[in-house]
């Protein structure tokens, strides 16, 4: 039985190139997860504290808790993605893409301590807390095809050209694992993608018989292409958090967490392109790109909630930016059919290992306002800020990321947005509902839309037990480019609903 051996490839001359605004986006960003109760109301929690999720958005709510108390939380989301093949050059086509998936997303515990003399200290109660949070699933599946003009040979004579052809071509008995493997070492991810197309004969050399030709054309001929882009990625990313809270003169309430982050991100991407152009020699491409990337970080939060009557409560709180280090590995392969070669396949098995790199993520605000009717029941608003312009990459292993930050700050924006939720009560139940809104994070939204989304949910209470259950919908509608500030500027209008069911069960003790 052969053995497949693995290369491993520590790539410190370049970068990874398709590492873009997208990716420090998708690290910095959010969603609306937690407890049942928490998703029924939108997350509109900041003023009202009592529930363990909410500790993500006010640490002040640990010390609202009347108990001790535990939660534990599952969740189900199908994600539809509607995606519309969009060229500059040619025509559409859509299709509709559905995919789901099963995850704890939070599971939590506060102990309350009220033993004190509140006489002398002021103090009425405090609250520890420690609790695991999921704040984004990186679950999505699209599959996208269509008809078009351009082809990819742009994105390979894109990085070829300026490349010495003695350095893309094996020496005698040298095979494409080896060869491959040291352009990462010495050149970078580029030489490696201009060596992928000239070994697969979609790029040759202007002057073959010039070692030093640095010019390269198409074997691919001009016309209309059908090409299919399939997306998947796996992965989540969240916090833990060691919370501190107290109850001080029973009017005000003061929290305090510090977050240990981590991210993982899996995506799997293959591009198919076929064509039957006159002199195209090169009939069919398939080109499969692998990401998986790791990350760990650090944030805190500090947040107060005042009872300013019987009926009204304030709260504002701020969470400091998450700094990340982020580790990311790829794999790649091509494979070509040619009118005069056959078929043609580079698979390296070779993992590109990239510098570690730090991310820093926006800063946000809120603010919090909540009206509470007796036992009755509730309206709640959140406001939250974050200037996602503020992002930062930068790297000590010679990662150069002055052109992405560059491109942060003039494509990027500030960002509000507004959660209003509602709970009633009768008896030992519960009825809940709740709407968000967040801003783009884009200047420019056709790139990214504004997200809407929206709630309902239920409780019922017994004894020291509690059960919720919430459904919620989320929809946003992006653009996907296939090769980011590549050659190949071919993308797809996704249409992205999520709808999430979630069961919570919780115990005071």
């Amino acid at each position: 039985m052969k053995k497949l051996l693995l290369s491993i490839v520590v790539l410190f001359a370049s970068f990874l190139n398709a590492q873009d605004i997208t990716d420090a986006l998708r690290y910095s960003q959010q969603d609306i997860l937690g407890t049942a109760r928490y998703r029924g109301m939108s997350g509109a929690f900041g003023a009202l504290g009592g529930d363990l999720s909410a500790i993500q958005i006010n640490p002040a709510g640990s010390a609202v808790f009347l108990n001790s108390y535990g939660s534990m939380t599952l969740s189900s989301t199908s994600i539809h993605n509607d995606a519309a093949y969009n060229t500059t050059v040619f025509s559409n086509g859509g299709v509709t893409n559905n995919s789901s998936n099963l995850n704890f997303n939070q599971v939590g515990v506060v102990i309350i301590y009220d033993h004190f003399d509140e006489d002398s200290s002021g103090i009425n109660k405090i609250s520890l807390g420690i609790t695991y949070d999921q704040t984004a699933d990186n679950a999505d599946e699209m599959l996208s095809l269509g008809r078009s003009r351009n082809s990819i040979d742009r994105f390979f004579i894109n990085e070829a050209q300026g490349v010495p052809l003695d350095l893309i071509t094996r020496r005698v008995g040298e095979n494409s694992t080896e060869l491959y493997s040291f352009l990462g070492e010495t050149e970078g991810y580029g030489a490696q993608q201009a060596f992928l197309g000239y070994e697969t004969f979609i790029i040759e050399a202007d002057n073959p018989d010039d070692p030093n030709n640095t010019s390269y054309s198409s074997n691919i001929g001009a016309g209309q292409f059908d090409q299919e882009y399939y997306y998947e990625s796996t992965g989540i990313n969240g916090k833990f958090t060691l919370n501190l809270g107290a109850q001080i003169h029973r009017d005000f309430y003061f929290g305090i967490n510090l977050n240990s982050n981590f991210l993982n991100y899996d995506r799997v991407t293959e591009f198919f392109e076929e064509n039957n152009n006159p002199g195209s020699t090169i009939n069919s491409v398939l080109f499969t790109n692998r990401l998986t990337t790791y990350g760990v970080g650090f944030s805190a939060q500090i947040g107060g909630i005042a009872k300013i009557s019987r009926m009204l409560r304030l709260g504002a709180s701020y969470e400091t930016p998450t700094w990340f280090y982020i580790e990311e590995e790829t794999t790649q392969r091509l494979e070509t059919i040619s009118t005069i070669d056959g078929r043609a396949v580079v698979n390296p098995n070779t993992v590109n290992i990239f510098p570690e790199y730090e991310l820093r993520t926006p800063a946000r605000y809120t603010g919090s306002i909540a009206f509470l009717f007796g036992q009755r029941g509730l309206i709640s608003l959140d406001y939250s800020y974050k200037d996602y312009t503020s992002i930062q990459l930068s790297s000590d292993f010679g990662a150069i990321f002055s052109d992405t930050n560059a491109r942060i700050d003039t494509r990027l924006q500030d960002v509000s947005t507004i959660r209003i939720g509602s709970e009633w009560r009768n008896k030992n139940w519960s009825i809940r509902g709740g709407y968000s809104f967040e801003e783009s994070p884009y200047l420019n939204d056709l790139i990214l839309s504004d997200r809407n989304g929206f709630s309902i949910g239920a409780g019922y209470h017994f004894d020291k037990f509690r059960f919720d259950v919430a459904y919620d919908y989320i929809e946003q509608q992006r653009l996907e480019r296939f090769y980011p500030n590549s050659g190949f500027d071919n993308f797809a209008i996704v249409d992205t609903s999520r709808e999430t069911l979630t069961f919570t069960l919780g115990m005071n003790f």
